[in-house]
């Protein structure tokens, strides 16, 4: 009998083993384990990206809907997170300010990670347009990110999309310039030389040979410009030249209310706390993603 038990839960362990989702389940739970700072910035990454998608079934109240006999009411049972000087809500605005915040970093990564990778490898692999490319880089650089993206967004009228192209356009010149060193280190390799002896185009060598080594750095530098550009556009929202005040953000909710923030700061502590939180998870994220990208960092592990 006693056997004949243990063929049996072998046989359903064998099961479970070639139980797909079981199977995921345990790579994912083991990878974790191998890179908790991976898990430590994704799963609050994640839980805030939850929030965010689902802060019209989360929100109690219309975070836009004003109501002056509510003014700056204390956190409680029916108020949260209280409400700030118009009536409005807390809780409700900070839950719909994470779509915003998260719209804007995801979009400013994917956006300055495209057009950088397309000018490093121009500029790493085409030695002619290296100076020309690198110097209008230095020129961007030069300028803080805060300031050009104001300057840009005094240009042009408040608006999600506007502050997303200005913040991306200040954060291109730190991914081009990381591709270009990439593409500098890898363009002297055997394996690239043997490619050129052998006939190969220059586009099929950049996109067989040098694309795909810089995929991995790449994607580590795209999570701290997510962060920055959180930061950015909390800066902006703040002193009135991001998001337009009907759209509510973690910095135009922290600069609405901050007049009364010595006497009611739970109205600033709540965005700002998420804030700190969701750029800190991405950064996390960040530093997790280089080590276990990095092949160096991996044989340590």
């Amino acid at each position: 009998m006693i056997s004949t038990a243990k063929s049996d839960f072998g046989a359903i362990s064998e099961l479970r083993d070639l139980f797909p989702p079981v199977r995921r389940l345990r790579g994912i739970r083991g990878f974790a384990w191998r890179h908790p700072t991976i898990a430590l910035g994704g799963f609050p990454l994640l839980a805030i990206f939850l929030i965010a998608v689902l802060a019209p079934y989360l929100g109690t109240v219309d975070p836009a809907a004003l109501s002056p006999a509510r003014r700056t009411r204390v956190p409680s049972g029916l108020y949260w997170f209280g409400t700030d000087m118009f009536g409005r809500d807390v809780y409700s605005r900070v839950l719909y300010g994470a779509r915003v915040s998260l719209m804007v970093g995801f979009s400013v990564a994917v956006l300055a990670s495209l057009v950088g990778l397309a000018l490093g490898l121009i500029s790493g692999f085409v030695r002619s347009s290296d100076g020309i490319i690198m110097r209008m880089m230095d020129g961007l650089m030069s300028i803080p990110s805060i300031l050009l993206a104001i300057a840009l967004m005094a240009l042009t009228r408040g608006s999600v999309s506007n502050v997303i192209v200005a913040i991306a356009i200040a954060e291109i010149p730190r991914v081009a310039r990381l591709v270009r060193s990439v593409v500098l280190s890898l363009r002297e390799q055997p394996y690239v030389d043997g490619a050129v002896a052998a006939g190969t185009t220059t586009p099929m060598i950049v996109w067989r040979h040098i694309l795909p080594n810089t995929l991995a750095p790449l994607i580590v530098q795209a999570t701290y410009v997510c962060a920055s550009a959180m930061i950015l556009e909390a800066i902006l929202s703040f002193i009135g030249a991001g998001t337009p005040p009907t759209i509510p953000s973690w910095g135009n909710i922290m600069s609405d209310d901050r007049a009364v923030w010595q006497v009611k700061p739970y109205i600033i502590f709540f965005p700002a706390i998420f804030l700190s939180l969701t750029v800190l998870a991405v950064n996390l994220l960040g530093d997790g993603l280089r080590d276990a990208l990095d092949p160096r960092m991996a044989k340590r592990i």
